[in-house]
């Protein structure tokens, strides 16, 4: 990693990969009897939602950040058309798990749908979450990152609060990619930015929580998909975990529910503002996709 912005991308895998072993289990007792401390990569293992996964890959999620990160290297930026068809054609012959967003916009995509008419209408908090490439490429452009981070989002979850909840969050890294500490980005951020109110309530509620023990507050929240559950509980690990990356990816996980999601998002600004030095080298060693992300970093000139 030459920087910190190549840093932040790596981070946001990173936080994929860290969460698929525990990925959507809900009984943290579960995780604690099954894997102990979520330290470090897990392969999953029966019952899982990711059975064909291997430790240190990434769960479905993960891999459609990818999809982006690779269309955004090709294009030299976020070209719908291109991300729409890579992504579609990825899950021609995808062997992973293919949740209900997912599955609804292919069968509209089947059924002659195209662009944003093919969405699903999820209100997942994931289809918010796979913008790091995006957010890369335009990061001194903190309006079109925002622009492109919903156009993304949009092509398969068509939720007003997700489309918001992709432009806050590609603002808020870009903020804090310039210098301004996490929870102060999230203040200014949803007094300047925040399109709905819901939003600025969320970051209200997460930041308010920040010393409370982490699976009491995302129990409080919800620890499940939806963008209402988890949002604020991603804002809750952000401040909480300002200047600790690797805890707070850690206690991302072992919160259960759908710690992939939330982390994608948390690896983003965190590692954002903690850069390579905030990442630990255990979790680099011996990870494919961290070479695979820094060749295609190398390949994009951000800020045109």
């Amino acid at each position: 990693m030459k920087t910190t912005a190549q840093a932040m991308v790596v981070a946001s895998f990173a936080a994929d990969a860290l969460a698929l072993g525990a990925h959507w289990i809900y009984d943290v007792n579960q995780i604690d009897a099954k894997f102990g401390r979520m330290t470090d990569f897990q392969k999953p293992t029966p019952p899982t939602y990711h059975p064909t996964k291997e430790r240190g890959e990434q769960t479905h999620y993960g891999d459609q950040a990818f999809v982006l990160l690779r269309s955004v290297a090709a294009c030299g930026g976020f070209e719908e058309e291109h991300f729409g068809r890579a992504w579609r054609e990825f899950f021609r012959t995808y062997n992973g798990y293919f949740d209900g967003a997912t599955k609804q916009t292919l069968n509209n995509m089947e059924a002659g749908l195209t662009g944003v008419q093919a969405a699903s209408t999820s209100d997942d908090l994931a289809g918010a979450s796979r913008i790091a490439a995006i957010v890369y490429r335009y990061r001194k452009e903190p309006g079109r990152a925002a622009e492109n981070a919903r156009r993304q989002t949009a092509l398969t979850h068509n939720s007003p609060l997700v489309l918001a909840a992709a432009e806050f969050f590609s603002r808020l890294a870009c903020r804090v990619l310039q210098g301004v500490r996490p929870i102060e980005a999230m203040q200014q951020e949803a007094a300047e930015n925040a399109i709905a109110a819901s939003i600025a309530e969320w970051v209200r509620a997460g930041i308010a929580s920040r010393s409370e023990d982490t699976r009491s507050a995302i129990r409080r929240f919800g620890p499940m998909c939806e963008i209402s559950a988890a949002f604020p509980a991603t804002i809750h690990l952000i401040a909480a975990y300002e200047d600790r990356l690797e805890e707070g990816l850690i206690q991302n996980v072992m919160a259960g529910g759908d710690s992939a999601g939330r982390g994608l998002l948390v690896g983003l600004v965190l590692g954002a503002w903690g850069g390579g030095a905030a990442i630990p080298d255990r979790w680099l060693s011996g990870w494919a996709a961290a070479d695979e992300i820094n060749a295609l970093l190398d390949q994009i000139e951000p800020g045109r």
